[in-house]
């Protein structure tokens, strides 16, 4: 939602209308309202969105540069979509309205290893969006702006496109569209003109199948989320080989509430026996195996070979990958394992490595008293690289770990390794020129940084360990990087202020008397080492700030050349500055008695002459009749004859001239008369 003081009508209806939102929105319930329960999208399809629940999460969001104003933000009649960024690029996509005058509005987060709802809490998540009061399509493209567009009229009609924005591969995105009205019908989201690639590639399969203890139930993992639309509750896509047994329902671990899941648990109609097994796919009743986001789905006749035995004493699988800076480690089982018989303060564990390491606490994802993995906590982050051991020792507490089959856990060691964390921070040496300068910058790849992600000045990103680039030798530029080892990440920027460009200029004034000492006031710019100054008049000086120079008096107007070179040695850079000045015959002032604006250069304006040392100038011309045809405060302008553009007839005109004189600041009021000749 954004307000804004439009006009004072379209202000009452803002206002009334924020008062209803305020007391009767809703919070939002619907799937893919929250970010927590976020579309997951593939970019390739073309994303259609036919109905959008009345409703709001945060009324208050932080959109950068758009702080301090008329207008309050919030996500309003939201959904949201979460990709992940498979190769590094630009990402653009539009958001085409069904009806001409719906007005959405986005915004787009990193939420890299955060849990979603952080990104209204954490202000850093923000990488672009666009709040545009503009009807029609929106979105981000090669043509948009390089900022986020903050509310507006709709009469403005800005930019509703920002500039793509510059995705990096293996980070995860969160994108919200928004609807300011409570009308709105929906719209079409796709996703194109970028280079970013946000489709999984990955083909669909089947990891493992567990059977429950009892052999009446087994669980099938798979190796990527799929839609939960794509699988019967029947479970009519499986086959079990040989057919003890046969399926009869298919329960997801998440589609009551998510869009996806990568675990379902099947019901057989008898238990197994001991013995080995196949789980096949085929078409369900629904004409398919099972799709994930962008239709690939499992191929038919595809089978998992798994073996059901009584159940016996389990170890554990393995370690998760730790994360930069870990602060836990995951560790995986083949069954499920009970909550309630892990020591809550993390006894059954130790760890042994490179730094000391303490481990406060154990637990895990539980449902129905039922987790896939136990998260064992440390009492700080692992910062030093190398490789640890974990010795799981369940039981040394006097209580045991059990599986789900109530089984104990057996004592074993797994090993995991740590990454260092790295630094973004990158040197960097000129060339320098005197309109262009060649900057060279590197990052020095300590600790294992393989990845290198640099932006200079909104550009194309450059991917290498160092960036080059070519600047105006005055400006002020933005160099930003972004480094990481495959775990740990680190960004570092700097504005780089140029500003050695030889540029010569001088402040004096056009016009003189004779023998009137004038002032030449440098204003050059740049790294200037050397001056040198020519007025034209015989006198040269070699300082920056010449002494006042004299014109002198030859009953004659002179028109004398001025020159400044400005000049930077060490770069041998040099800049020329020329003025024309003007040195009148005399400075007494004078009015002619007529004159013939007939175009042909000689007399064609009526002015007094010489009026450079008048103060406080007017001038005036009538007619005989006292109406005011011409009147200026500049003495330099003239009359051409004319009123309202029209030419005025031959004959006599009237005149007066007031100013005060500069040498005594006496007042001089003089009036006259001028004959007009054509």
């Amino acid at each position: 939602m954004k307000f804004g003081q439009f006009s004072y009508l379209i202000a009452i209806t803002i206002l009334i209308s924020g008062l209803s939102f305020s007391l009767y929105s809703q919070t939002c319930t619907t799937l893919g309202q929250t970010p927590s329960t976020a579309f997951p999208v593939c970019g390739t399809s073309v994303f259609r969105q036919n109905q959008v629940p009345l409703c709001t999460n945060k009324e208050n969001l932080f959109v950068p540069g758009c702080t301090g104003g008329q207008c309050v933000y919030s996500d309003k009649n939201p959904f949201y979509y979460k990709f992940r960024c498979y190769q590094s690029g630009t990402l653009g996509f539009t958001i085409t309205p069904l009806a001409a005058n719906e007005d959405y509005d986005w915004q787009l987060w990193d939420i890299t290893g955060r849990n979603p709802n952080d990104i209204f809490t954490d202000n850093s998540l923000v990488v672009t969006g666009n709040w545009a009061g503009t009807f029609g399509p929106t979105g981000a493209s090669a043509n948009g702006v390089n900022f986020i567009q903050c509310c507006s009229d709709p009469a403005q009609n800005l930019n509703a496109f920002a500039r793509m924005p510059n995705l990096i591969a293996g980070r995860d995105y969160l994108l919200m569209i928004s609807n300011f009205t409570n009308s709105q019908i929906g719209y079409d989201l796709v996703f194109s003109g970028g280079t970013a690639v946000i489709t999984d590639t990955t083909i669909p399969r089947p990891l493992r199948v567990v059977p429950e203890c009892d052999g009446s139930k087994i669980t099938l993992y798979l190796n990527k989320k799929m839609k939960c639309n794509s699988i019967t509750s029947g479970g009519t896509e499986f086959i079990l080989s040989p057919a003890v047994a046969t399926i009869t329902s298919a329960v997801t671990d998440s589609c009551t509430f998510a869009f996806d899941f990568d675990e379902v648990t099947l019901t057989l109609s008898q238990p197994l026996t001991n013995g080995n097994y196949e789980l096949i796919f085929k078409n369900g009743t629904d004409g398919n195996t099972l799709r994930d986001h962008c239709d690939n789905a499992i191929p038919v006749g595809e089978k998992v070979v798994f073996t059901y035995l009584a159940p016996v004493p389990i170890r554990a699988d393995s370690i998760g990958r730790p994360t930069c800076s870990t602060d836990s480690v995951l560790v995986y089982f083949p069954k499920k394992i009970k909550c309630s018989s892990i020591s809550a303060a993390g006894t059954d564990f130790s760890v042994n490595g490179p730094a000391p390491i303490n481990i406060v606490s154990a637990g895990g994802r539980c449902v129905n008293d039922l987790t896939d993995y136990i998260i064992v906590k440390f009492s700080s982050p692992i910062v030093t690289a190398g490789s640890y051991s974990l010795t799981i020792q369940p039981g040394i507490d006097g209580s045991p770990v059990f599986d789900a089959c109530g089984q104990p856990i057996q004592p074993q060691i797994l090993n995991f390794i740590t990454a260092d964390t790295v630094n973004a921070d990158f040197t960097f040496s000129g060339r320098y020129g005197c309109l262009k300068d060649t900057f060279l910058f590197t990052h020095n790849g300590a600790n294992g940084v393989n990845q290198w992600l640099w932006t200079i000045n909104g550009g194309p990103p450059v991917t290498t360990s160092y960036a080059s680039a070519v600047f105006p030798a005055s400006s002020v530029n933005q160099i930003r990087l972004f480094v990481s080892n495959g775990t740990c990440t680190d960004t570092s920027s700097l504005t780089l202020n140029l500003n050695h460009e030889v540029k010569a200029s001088f402040i004096a004034e056009s016009v003189a008397c004779p023998d009137d000492t004038l002032r030449f006031v440098n204003t050059s710019r740049g790294e200037v080492d050397r001056w040198n100054w020519n007025f034209g008049n015989g006198i040269q000086s070699n300082l920056k700030d010449p002494p006042l120079i004299r014109y002198p008096l030859l009953n004659r107007e002179v028109f004398y050349t001025v020159r400044l070179i400005a000049t930077n040695l060490t770069l041998n850079c040099s800049d020329t500055a020329v003025k024309i000045i003007r040195v009148l015959d005399h400075c007494y002032i004078d009015v002619p008695t007529g004159f013939t604006p007939n175009n042909d250069g000689l007399n064609d304006t009526f002015r007094p002459y010489n009026a450079l040392r008048a103060e406080n100038y007017e001038f005036s011309v009538y007619n005989r009749w006292g109406q005011l045809l011409f009147h200026t405060k500049n003495w330099q302008q003239g009359w051409d004859g004319t009123y309202k553009g029209l030419p005025q007839p031959s004959g006599i005109y009237i005149w007066t001239l007031r100013y005060i004189r500069k040498e005594n600041r006496q007042p001089v009021f003089r009036k006259g008369t001028v004959m007009l000749i054509r």
